[in-house]
């Protein structure tokens, strides 16, 4: 028993004795190479102190193109990407209020009844249809109503006063009537004339026509098929609309710089697009003095020709243009993008590089914004496309055009 627990004891020791002088062997002979200055290749196997590689022509990874986004031409091409150098300009102060568009007095008319009757529309006379002076609109008819066909009873007055005039004005040469009752036998006649004349011009068969005031666009229809209407009742109003107010509702702390102001854009909220007086002919007709009964807003009103598809009535979001400031950065609208409350544009860096920067906005006139910090004047930055450039940095599916 004493014989084997002796063997056991040796083969523990020969076993731990060869495992030391194995590592001894291993460390021995990667200090000798080291010392010796010996190269290794990449397979040789032979262990390192403190991680070293075996490659010295490894090299750190380069940063210095870590937030560089790549877009090739062809693909920036393709995505409507347009960069600018930025330059210094005059930029205006701005006061963001709300407002709408209005006719211009005159560029307006409407027809109106001239006989009591049932309506009858000539054809389809829908909003934005375009007639001229003269054009028939409505007929009215009166010939199933109680008081009877008003160019009929015109026609008899007419008729009736004629007669008298001319039998007046026989007896009033051998002085049997007076001039007084001649004078006033003439009267009657003249004004049965005109009122038989002026229904008679727009008779027809079916009943008396009502024609457009004005050439222009129909705005309204004020009435329905079969309705009854009286005489002098609105029933279609036509505008020109060459000529449009803008009224501008501005707040009473703006008052005092009220007459700073000079011009204004708008934004419609059918399409968002953003229109300039200056580019429609506008022009300031007046300011007001004080705020309107039960407000608190002092009206400012504008001129402009109506050259786009501006809806009158419509209310828009409006952007007063008062002092100017000059030396001011200010970059298009399409060139920022938003996250999480912050604002960004991109920079082109090279052919195909971009980067994003950080700005501070200041005042915005509906067009440009001014940038109060993150970028400087020759910057040359994406004014058209900076959403696809966003995109272009968080999707893979753009591929890489060439490496830094």
């Amino acid at each position: 028993m004493k014989k084997y627990i002796f063997l056991g004891l040796l083969a523990v020791f020969a076993f731990s004795s060869c495992n030391r002088s194995h590592n001894g062997h291993s460390h021995n002979t990667d200090n000798h190479s080291h010392v010796a200055g010996e190269k290794h290749s990449e397979n040789d196997g032979h262990n390192h102190q403190d991680g070293e590689s075996c490659n010295s022509d490894t090299k750190e990874p380069d940063e210095s193109h870590a937030d560089e986004i790549i877009m090739t031409t062809e693909q920036a091409k393709a995505a409507g990407v347009e960069v600018n150098t930025i330059q210094p300009t005059t930029f205006r102060q701005v006061i963001k209020t709300s407002g709408q568009v209005l006719v211009a007095q005159g560029d307006e008319s409407v027809a109106v009844a001239t006989v009591a009757g049932i309506v009858s529309f000539n054809g389809l006379i829908t909003q934005g249809k375009s007639v001229s002076k003269g054009t028939s609109l409505i007929t009215i008819s009166s010939s199933n109503i109680a008081d009877g066909d008003p160019v009929q009873r015109a026609r008899i007055a007419y008729d009736i006063a004629k007669k008298e005039y001319d039998r007046m004005a026989a007896l009033v040469v051998n002085q049997i009537v007076s001039e007084r009752e001649f004078a006033q036998a003439k009267q009657n006649f003249e004004n049965a004339r005109i009122s038989y004349e002026a229904l008679a011009s727009g008779s027809t068969g079916n009943g008396v026509a009502i024609k457009a005031p004005i050439s222009g666009y129909v705005k309204n229809t004020l009435v329905s098929e079969g309705d009854y209407v009286t005489v002098g009742q609105p029933l279609v109003s036509v505008t020109q609309n060459r000529k449009l107010f803008l009224r501008a509702d501005v707040s009473e702390k703006y008052y005092p710089a009220l007459t700073t102001i000079q011009s204004a854009n708008f934004q419609t909220p059918y399409d968002n697009r953003v229109y300039e007086l200056s580019a429609l002919g506008g022009k300031l007709l007046s300011t007001g003095k004080t705020a309107e009964a039960n407000s608190f807003y002092v009206p400012v009103i504008f001129e402009f020709d109506n050259k786009g598809d501006i809806v009158p009535g419509s209310f828009v979001e409006i952007y007063l243009l008062s002092t100017p400031m000059t030396n001011v950065i200010a970059l298009p609208r399409a060139a920022f993008t938003e996250e999480q409350g912050l604002h960004f544009v991109y920079l082109q860096l090279d052919e195909e590089g971009y980067k994003r920067q950080e700005v501070t906005l200041g005042v915005d006139n509906g067009v440009d914004i001014q940038v109060l910090s993150g970028v400087k004047p020759g910057d040359a930055v994406v004014t058209k496309g900076a959403y696809q450039i966003r995109l272009a940095s968080v999707s893979s599916a753009i591929p890489h055009g060439h490496e830094h």
